[in-house]
């Protein structure tokens, strides 16, 4: 009985993956998040205290030399920051809540940037505020996946086409295949995640780049901190210590503010797409780490894997079984999860012959299916690659990408 348990123990750790993934993905990140705090309290608390002993001996002099006690200059204090948080300044900014100052706060709701410049203060306004941006973000989150199914399917796209086209300069692709971008240039061929990685990296290095380089000048930012306000607002942060296009006027204002639009827009875009695509990276890393320890904690991953690893033996009396999956070879991927009974007993050469016969009808299929260009049948319990399943985001790229995908 105990070794019976044990054993169903070690398989559970293995069906668990998901359950185990998730556990060590929350340990890392509450690890991450510590190591973050501890490396940002470091490096801007000094700051921070330097800037309160500023303010508070400016405080007492403004005090002394007015004659107005802390209490009256508190209060007022208190008023001004009341004027701030409605959007007055010093300095002559656009209005709030004109048509534009409207869209240009819309736009940072949906797309769950929010600066926290523009926050409604009426009760009507917050109200409308919830609902509206129930809708809107769904709606926003929608239109980024089919935006990252587009973007992979182009790279996809591109990648075979170059693919193609430096195989076909070496000579190693059969002339029967067709020189255009179809589907059957290269059957069962996907693009790399690494790949794609790269090349969402380089394009929001490059909009971000480009973006600081017209915030810059027009904002009067320093270029590092145009690069921040990039990153800030193309991954939806959204601090709100910087913010565009909120001066009143503006050289060229109308170019200004479109093209200011579609920065975002394209950074936004492509920021989402590469965060999606890392996190098939940290899955993957995931796994690795979940496969190490699975070995380290489980003492019988060499008993079992020496199991799984004999699980095409014959054995005797499967005949039956064998001719239901020379009719249905569909039904090739249930068999091979199905536990194999080991024992001493010869096996006839019928039994192997019919064994064999099967084998060659699953190969000649899989061939057959190859050289269409068909897709192979997955195996409905294949979730030893860690990356089957998912919606939205993770969906697509399950089905796009080489290093998560089953036929690969």
């Amino acid at each position: 009985m105990m070794p019976g348990l044990r054993l169903q123990g070690c398989r559970s750790l293995h069906l668990n993956e998901d359950n185990g993934r998730f556990v060590l993905l929350a340990i890392l990140i509450i690890v991450y998040l510590l190591c973050g705090a501890a490396v940002f309290s470091a490096i801007e608390r000094p700051s921070e205290l330097r800037a309160h002993g500023r303010w508070n001996g400016t405080l007492h002099n403004f005090s002394e030399t007015f004659n107005i006690s802390l209490r009256e200059l508190n209060s007022f204090l208190r008023e001004y920051e009341a004027a701030i948080a409605a959007g007055i300044r010093a300095d002559a900014l656009r209005p709030r809540w004109d048509f534009t100052g409207a869209f240009y706060f819309v736009g940072t709701v949906v797309s769950t940037i929010g600066f926290g410049m523009t926050t409604p203060v009426t009760v009507a306004g917050k109200v409308f505020l919830i609902f509206y941006g129930l809708l809107g973000c769904a709606a926003t989150i929608l239109f980024f996946n089919l935006f990252l199914e587009r973007i992979i399917t182009l790279l996809a796209v591109v990648m075979k086409a170059v693919r193609e086209r430096r195989i076909r300069n070496s000579g190693l692709l059969p002339p029967g295949i067709k020189h255009d971008f179809s589907f059957y240039s290269l059957p069962g061929w996907k693009p790399s995640v690494y790949h794609v990685m790269l090349i969402l990296g380089i394009s929001a290095i490059t909009i971000s780049c480009c973006a600081s380089a017209m915030y810059s000048p027009v904002e009067g930012w320093a270029y590092v901190d145009s690069l921040y306000f990039c990153f800030v607002t193309f991954s939806t942060i959204g601090f709100g210590d910087f913010v565009s296009s909120q001066s009143a006027t503006y050289e060229n204002q109308s170019i200004y503010r479109v093209a200011n639009f579609f920065f975002m827009l394209m950074g936004v875009c492509c920021i989402y797409s590469l965060f999606n695509v890392i996190s098939i990276v940290i899955k993957q890393v995931l796994n690795w780490m979940l496969e190490k320890m699975s070995c380290l904690f489980c003492q019988r991953c060499n008993k079992a894997n020496a199991f799984l690893g004999r699980r095409n033996a014959i054995r005797p009396g499967s005949k039956g079984r064998q001719g239901r999956l020379g009719q249905e070879s569909d039904g090739a991927c249930d068999s091979d999860t199905e536990g194999r009974r080991l024992s001493g007993e010869m096996i006839s050469m019928k039994d192997l012959a019919a064994s064999n016969k099967v084998s060659l009808a699953l190969m000649q299929k899989q061939l057959s299916e190859s050289a269409n260009g068909y897709p192979r049948t997955v195996c409905g319990s294949s979730r030893h690659n860690g990356f089957s399943g998912g919606v939205g985001a993770l969906g697509i790229m399950n089905n796009r990408l080489a290093e998560t995908s089953n036929s690969r």
